[in-house]
């Protein structure tokens, strides 16, 4: 009881408020600016000099990945006392829980532009055969690593942590290969088939889409392998997990949208 009492008064001020984080802004910020960059270079090349969407752009990517780094620093890293039951980790679940929900957002301006795109003349030209055996491949991949972290998080519940950490690494490794299994579906639609982002509004919405959620899977890779080499260092315990949830929760987010994505963009691209 003492403990916890010491780390509440570590997160609080002098004044007795909670710690407020500045990482989340700045993350925002980053995004903010690196989506103005990318629509200005999509559409408003005409309008402005070339240099401020590039400007914008890589201001906005560094801004969300300093804020996004500090954030999980500041929240998982730098503090292990924040995985305990209680008020501290439904603070945790809730930010993630309030970042997904946004995110949701960004996803749905990708799917809106692609829905005007499927109004218009249909098939495009150079459109490739996107359905194949390594879409199906790398969706069985990432569904399987939904079951490995799903049991992998209960086996940690139950105290079993060798099971706990094989599931954990099983995981990561499957992230790791998906996106191995990403970027050689690219190398084959731009050298095979040739295949662009160039190719047309369709082929902007295909790259566009799928390059954000590998984005998206890229970074929970790198939460995966934050919550990994800490549970090397044996940092989780049952009732001592919040960074395993909130990293749960996104992971499984990523699944579900890329099995949405797949419907829409792969399936619904061959209808």
């Amino acid at each position: 009881m003492a403990e916890t009492t010491e780390v509440a008064a570590e997160h609080a001020g002098e004044d007795g408020h909670e710690h407020r984080s500045r990482w989340p802004l700045v993350a925002a910020l980053g995004a903010a600016s690196l989506y103005l960059g990318v629509g200005l270079a999509f559409v408003g090349l005409t309008l402005v000099p070339t240099i401020v969407p590039l400007v914008l752009g890589s201001v906005g990517a560094l801004g969300l990945v300093v804020g996004l780094a500090g954030w999980a620093n500041e929240a998982f890293v730098a503090d292990y006392f924040a995985d305990h039951t209680g008020p501290g980790s439904e603070v945790y679940t809730g930010g993630m829980v309030l970042f997904l929900i946004s995110d949701v957002a960004t996803f749905a301006a990708g799917f809106v532009y692609y829905a005007f795109v499927r109004v218009g003349a249909w098939p495009p030209a150079n459109l490739p055969h996107l359905l194949g055996s390594l879409v199906a491949v790398n969706t069985a991949l990432l569904l399987a690593s939904s079951v490995t972290l799903h049991y992998g998080h209960e086996a940690l519940e139950h105290g079993n942590r060798r099971r706990f950490l094989g599931l954990l690494g099983a995981t990561l490794l499957l992230g790791v290969v998906f996106l191995g299994g990403q970027v050689l579906e690219y190398y084959e639609f731009v050298v095979g088939e040739g295949f662009t982002l160039s190719s047309g509004v369709f082929a902007s919405a295909f790259f566009g889409l799928t390059g954000l959620h590998g984005l998206h899977v890229s970074l929970g890779v790198v939460l995966l392998g934050i919550a990994f080499a800490r549970a090397l260092r044996g940092h989780y315990e049952p009732g001592r997990d919040a960074a395993i949830q909130t990293t749960a929760l996104y992971w499984h987010f990523v699944d579900l949208v890329w099995v949405f994505l797949v419907v829409v963009l792969y399936v619904g691209a061959a209808l």
